[in-house]
This record gives C-alpha cells, sequence and structure tokens, in this order.
C-alpha cells in the first residue's frame, strides 16, 4: 500500500510539473540596456529569431520594456517567421515612445515568445501560460525564441553582445505583464507601444 501511494504521489508530482513547465525554456528572456539615449553613446540593439521548433511556424516575440523601478514604459508584439532575424533599435524601437513621456537610459526588456492569434501578433494584453493544445485559443506562451543584446557600457561606451537570459514564465508573471500592457492601451493613446524594428 505504501508503495501504490508513493507511485501516485510521484505520477502525480511528474504531472504537474509536466503541465507547469513546458512554457520555460526558451518562453521569457530578460535582458537589459545601459546608456540608450545617449550623447555621445552608440545605439543598442536587440535580435530575436525564431529557430523554427514551434509546430505550427510562426510565433511572436512580445516585448516588455521596464524603466529601473519596475514600471512598464512600452510594450508591443512582432511576427517573427522560422529562421527570420528581427533587429530592433533600443533608442528607435523599444524607448522612443514612452509612456510616461520619460526617456530612458537604462531599463530592462523582457521578451515573450507567444503563437500568433489568427495569424497575427495582438498587442500581449491577454497573455497565458496554457498547455499546447489550447494555443489556437488564445496569446498562449510558446517555448520558440532566442534572443541577443547589445549593451552599451559605462565609460568608454564600449559594446558587448551577450545572449538574452532564461526565465520561468509563472502564470503569474503571464497576468501580471498582460494587465500592465492592457492598462497601456487603456490609456496611452499610441503611447507606450514599442515598434518592431527590421527583419523578422
Amino acid at each position: 500500500m505504501k508503495k501504490i501511494m508513493m507511485l501516485v504521489v510521484c505520477t502525480l508530482a511528474l504531472a504537474l510539473c509536466t503541465a507547469s513547465a513546458f512554457a520555460q525554456a526558451d518562453t521569457l528572456k530578460q535582458d537589459y540596456f545601459a546608456n540608450a539615449n545617449t550623447a555621445g553613446a552608440p545605439d543598442a540593439t536587440v535580435r530575436v529569431s525564431n529557430p523554427g521548433t514551434y509546430a505550427s511556424g510562426n510565433i511572436c516575440a512580445a516585448f516588455f520594456v521596464f524603466d529601473p523601478n519596475q514600471e512598464l514604459t512600452e510594450c508591443c508584439s512582432c511576427l517573427q517567421t522560422p529562421d527570420g532575424l528581427g533587429t530592433l533599435s533600443v533608442d528607435k524601437d523599444l524607448t522612443s515612445n514612452p509612456l510616461t513621456g520619460v526617456t530612458l537610459t537604462t531599463g530592462k526588456i523582457a521578451i515573450v515568445s507567444l503563437v500568433p492569434v489568427n495569424g497575427v501578433c495582438p498587442l500581449p494584453i491577454n497573455l497565458n501560460v496554457c498547455l499546447p493544445s489550447a494555443a489556437a485559443s488564445g496569446e498562449c506562451a510558446a517555448a520558440a525564441i532566442r534572443s541577443w543584446a547589445t549593451h552599451i557600457q559605462n565609460g568608454n561606451f564600449a559594446v558587448t553582445e551577450t545572449p538574452s537570459q532564461d526565465a520561468t514564465l509563472s502564470s503569474g508573471e503571464a497576468r501580471r505583464l498582460a494587465q500592465q500592457c492592457y492598462a497601456i492601451k487603456l490609456v496611452g493613446s499610441g503611447k507606450g507601444v514599442c515598434s518592431c524594428g527590421t527583419g523578422d
């Protein structure tokens, strides 16, 4: 009886972990920017690519740009076709249309890999961590994004480039990001929406 109970507990734990972990790797990327919109400093870039691992092909890269006080200043969603490369300027695409009107010099960028809705990438205001079987019914995360960013370092404005860092996309974080982006849609009157740069 003890062995059966242990087997049931282990099976249940595995099932729960599988359901919550499917959207982790390559679903949420984290990066930072520094010395943006700064005289004498070069413009930093964020590059995103769809490796073609998602079954239906196209994905959306949803961008959430935060100031150093954790306030969302811009959000947008950009189509990424398999094996394409999207290039976004930090100065021109990600920080040029802030909700508050305050142009950022430093901040954080979160990038979420999403399934397109009816073939398009809507503003990410209804983001969910959902099972792959539900992906056609709404804004669902899809583990299918790669990203890199250049960083303008302090002092001599040296440029470095690194892959963005993977982070776990929890249901709570997805809901928080979506709610903040929805608030931008409601009150922004066009402000707070970033642009998709070049390529895909």
